[in-house]
């Protein structure tokens, strides 16, 4: 598979995106705050009774924040926690109860969702009057509101298609190979500079943003936590390879459309060349993504496994039931003129330069 060729105008100012580990989050409850406080101490201080995680609603800032952290653990870890805290049996027994709780509330929220093949028809078809984030952001998202956007969606961006990698070695033959295939264009195809996590610190750059890895936990919500979780979930699961493959359907069928609509959106509000480029390159790669994940990574995996299918249909369901919570809570906080983040980011460079500030109704205090 061959990806066109970036745009150069992106590649001039390249971001750095630190890595060094995050700055722990503060806490937002009883789950979260007992956990923090066992990371910053020795490998086995007392954690948060598992009995306590189970009691959390699913999709609670507590609960969410707290498994957040949980994985992190398996990613680039928090500045000053030890890393052996990855594998401590009594934290994967925590995590273990909010997993199960998560889960819950995943397939609660999707029952009776269609089968794979009337799920997987439904997502090619764009509806003419669509409605979703995208579309508001395409016709009437203000700079402001796509920084807070760009900021929620950090948290998985910055570590672009590492939750997917996990499913890897679960897979088998075609499916394996096609899926590896697109692992290989989303992380840069050999070029560091082209990874899309980079890309989209570039994209972090020209909006005025801060491309510190995890600068922005503190700041997003829940519904963006729970996104990123799931991915997590699925991936560190063998049980659940087909529900990450039906979530990494979801994403590439419709990240094209998508994009297209979002690069519109910065070309319109002038947030910069690499700012357009980062959706620009979704819409032309993931337009080839879609039709092998399609053909390959569920045709692979269904003729290896065909009792997946059923999973496979929970993934895209549960996708689309998070990115609708994620995109209804941001419109909401935007149509009645609030900030959608817990924190506020303040004014953007591009902002500053033009002599330019947000009206003081859209940039309030923490809601």
């Amino acid at each position: 598979m061959t990806l066109p060729m970036p745009d150069p105008r992106a590649t001039t100012t390249t971001a750095t995106a630190t890595s060094a580990g995050a700055v722990l989050p503060q806490a937002r409850g009883e789950v979260s705050s007992d956990l923090l406080a066992a990371l910053r101490g020795a490998v086995g201080t007392h954690l948060p009774d598992p009995a306590a995680a189970s009691r959390a609603a699913p999709f609670s800032e507590d609960l969410q924040l707290a498994l957040y952290i949980c994985y992190e653990l398996h990613y680039q870890g928090f500045a000053g926690v030890d890393a052996a805290w990855e594998w401590d049996p009594e934290l994967l027994r925590l995590r273990g109860a909010m997993e199960r709780r998560f889960l819950a509330g995943l397939r609660e929220g999707t029952a009776g969702h269609p089968g794979l093949e009337t799920a997987l028809d439904d997502i090619v078809v764009e509806p003419v009057d669509g409605t979703g984030i995208t579309h508001f952001l395409a016709e009437e998202g203000t700079l402001w509101q796509l920084r807070e956007y760009a900021a929620q969606r950090s948290l998985y961006h910055l570590k672009e298609a590492d939750p997917h990698a996990w499913v890897i070695p679960r897979l088998r033959g075609r499916a394996k190979a096609a899926f590896a295939a697109v692992e290989f264009d989303e992380f840069g195809a050999g070029h560091p500079e082209r990874i899309h996590a980079q890309l989209f610190a570039d994209l972090m750059h020209d909006l005025g943003l801060d491309t510190t890895y995890g600068r922005y936990l503190d700041a997003a919500g829940p519904e963006m936590l729970a996104t990123v979780n799931m991915m997590s979930l699925f991936g560190l699961h063998r049980a659940l390879r087909g529900a990450l493959v039906g979530h990494f359907a979801a994403v590439e069928t419709t990240s094209s459309p998508a994009s297209r609509r979002l690069a519109g959106a910065m070309r319109r509000t002038g947030a910069g060349p690499a700012a357009e480029h980062f959706y620009a390159e979704h819409v032309m790669a993931d337009a080839v993504h879609e039709q092998v994940v399609r053909r390959d990574v569920i045709g692979g995996l269904l003729a290896e496994e065909p009792s997946l299918a059923s999973d496979m249909a929970f993934g895209l369901a549960a996708t689309a039931m998070l990115d609708d919570r994620f995109g209804d809570r941001l419109t909401s906080m935007w149509r009645t003129g609030r900030t959608s983040l817990r924190v506020p980011l303040g004014i953007s460079r591009a902002e500053h330069d033009r002599g330019t500030t947000p009206p003081r109704e859209r940039e309030p205090g923490r809601t």
